[in-house]
C-alpha cells in the first residue's frame, strides 16, 4: 500500500510484514501492554497482529499506521496510530494510538494523532467527528487528547477488557 503521511520528522505508513521485529520490541514494554487490548508477546502473535492490520485496511474499516522517526541508523518505529470503526452505522470513528517506551515524552503521540485525524477528515468526508477513548487512570492519554484539540465529553462506564471507567474526548471536523 503506497500511502504515507508526514508529521514533522515523523512518517506514518501502513504496517508491513518486515515491521515484525520492531513491533515485538515495542511490546516488550509492560506499560504498553497494560494499555492495549491485544498484547503481542511472541513472533506468532506479532505475525497475526500484522496480518490483521493488513486485512483491516483491505476491509476498509480500520486503518493502522506504523509511525517512524528518522535516526542515524535509519527509520525507527516510535508509535502506532489507528482509525477504527469507519462505518455508516457509527456516528464517529475512534482514534487510538500507542507510543514505544523509547519515544515517550517527546511529543510523538500528539503529532501522530493530529496527522491521522487530518487524514481521516480528508479521506472520509462523511466523518464529521472523531472519538478518542481511554481509561480514566491513563493521564498521559488525557494530555494527548487535549494537545490534539479533542474535547472531553463524558465518563464512560467500565467495559471489558478495561476494568475502570473511561473518558471520551471528541474532535470535530474543521
Amino acid at each position: 500500500m503506497v500511502i504515507e503521511l508526514r508529521a514533522s520528522e515523523l512518517a506514518l505508513r501502513p504496517w508491513r510484514d518486515d515491521d515484525l521485529d520492531a513491533l515485538l520490541a515495542a511490546y516488550r514494554d509492560p506499560v504498553l501492554r497494560r494499555w492495549t487490548r491485544m498484547p503481542v508477546t511472541s513472533p506468532d502473535e506479532g505475525r497475526r497482529w500484522l496480518s490483521r492490520t493488513q486485512q483491516d485496511w483491505a476491509d476498509g474499516r480500520r486503518y493502522s499506521f506504523a509511525v517512524l522517526q528518522d535516526h542515524a541508523d535509519g527509520p525507527r518505529l516510535v508509535a502506532n496510530v489507528v482509525l477504527k470503526g469507519v462505518t455508516p452505522e457509527r456516528p464517529a470513528p475512534e482514534v487510538g494510538y500507542w507510543t514505544a517506551s523509547w519515544a515517550r515524552g517527546r511529543g510523538v503521540a500528539p503529532r501522530a494523532v493530529t496527522a491521522l485525524s487530518r487524514w481521516a477528515f480528508d479521506r472520509f468526508p462523511q466523518v464529521t467527528r472523531l472519538d478518542l477513548l481511554h481509561q480514566v487512570d491513563n493521564v498521559a492519554s488525557c494530555r494527548v487528547a487535549q494537545k490534539c484539540g479533542f474535547v472531553f465529553q463524558e465518563v464512560l462506564p467500565a467495559r471489558p477488557p478495561f476494568p475502570l471507567d473511561g473518558h471520551r474526548h471528541t474532535l470535530d471536523a474543521a
